[in-house]
């Protein structure tokens, strides 16, 4: 049996089980299991074999990925901001590899890919999914493009997304574990745990061969939040959705959508500085922090910043501060 196959069982298997107190633990273990088995199928093969265009090197300042269903205008969109000359047509599949563009903005290069459009069932593989989602998994950003006539398709997006490990506006579980060689396994916390309980984690440690160790919870963690740390392959990317030919709609169509977007028609330039402004002005350190290594955004503590955005010369900031043109600044890490 396969590790798609073994997957797909353990899924049918949970959405089976009834979801009380008393099924808890096993659930849990059902999803440590599920998880590891699918970080053995979202690991990269070592392999020097280009995947037909999506081997793509990461340049500039900060990455961004345009992902959507088939023509909804991402192509359109990239010529909008850059001036590439990426393919448009009205059928469905016209891109079919990736296509990079630069978009400088703010004195800052931004890179930005044009993937080809993914459907329900990409994270299985269909219509090259996976090649489409690996390259996501690496990005700083993640836009998601959508007809103004198909709204509803978000969430499908974002499942699509987590099925293979990529956590959309969430943070790192404040979780903390060194190793040892014996001695078991100690759990400690510095808040109160009503989520998981001794016996749960356990068990999940145990899935995932971990039998000794020191364990420091810095958050009343979910079971899905365990099993992310234990994983160990979960990519924290922010997101963007924007809603594509709004030019074809009425504001009060607009207003029934229920989640945040930004509003544009990539054909006819409208909106698009909003677009730029609304994610590429004034980052963050948490911006930052990503773009200098992923697991600066887990370990972080506080930075100290110098420059325009500073109140005095090393202030004490948190990941929320914004920095401004010629900032500097010092990451303090946690320890252990």
């Amino acid at each position: 049996m396969g590790l798609e196959e073994k997957i797909r069982e353990l899924e049918e298997e949970m959405a089976r089980t009834q979801k009380n107190k008393a099924t808890e633990y096993h659930i849990g273990i059902l999803k440590a299991k599920i998880a590891k088995l699918k970080r053995e199928v979202i690991a990269p093969k070592k392999s020097g074999v280009r995947t037909g265009g999506f081997d793509v090197k990461k340049s500039g300042d900060a990455t961004v990925v345009f992902i959507g269903l088939p023509s909804v205008g991402k192509s359109t969109l990239l010529n909008a901001l850059t001036g590439a000359k990426s393919k448009t047509a009205s059928y469905a599949f016209t891109t079919l590899a990736c296509i990079p563009g630069v978009m400088e903005y703010g004195g800052a290069k931004i890179q930005l890919l044009d993937l080809p459009g993914i459907i329900v069932g990409a994270r299985e593989g269909k219509g090259r999914g996976k090649e489409v989602l690996a390259v996501a998994r690496n990005a700083d950003l993640v836009l998601i493009l959508l007809d103004v006539f198909q709204p509803g398709i978000l969430n499908a997006i974002k499942e699509e997304l987590g099925g293979i490990g990529i956590r959309l506006d969430e943070k790192p579980p404040n979780i903390y574990m060194s190793k040892k060689l014996r001695g078991g396994v100690e759990i400690n916390t510095t808040v109160k745990l009503t989520k998981l309980d001794e016996k749960m984690i356990l068990g999940m440690l145990n899935e995932y061969g971990i039998h000794n160790g020191s364990l420091v919870f810095r958050e009343d963690a979910t079971p899905d939040q365990m099993v992310d740390f234990l994983a160990a392959n979960r990519r924290y990317v922010r997101s963007i959705v924007v809603l594509n030919k709004v030019d074809m709609v009425s504001e009060e169509y607009l207003k029934k959508i229920n989640f945040d977007f930004v509003p544009i028609s990539a054909e006819k330039s409208l909106n698009i500085e909003k677009l730029k402004k609304e994610r590429f002005d004034r980052p963050t350190i948490e911006d930052a922090c990503s773009r200098l290594h992923r697991d600066l955004v887990r370990d972080f503590k506080y930075a100290l910043v110098w420059g325009k955005s500073a109140k005095f010369p090393g202030q004490k900031v948190g990941l929320s501060h914004i920095l401004e043109e010629g900032d500097i600044f010092t990451i303090v890490k946690k320890q252990g």
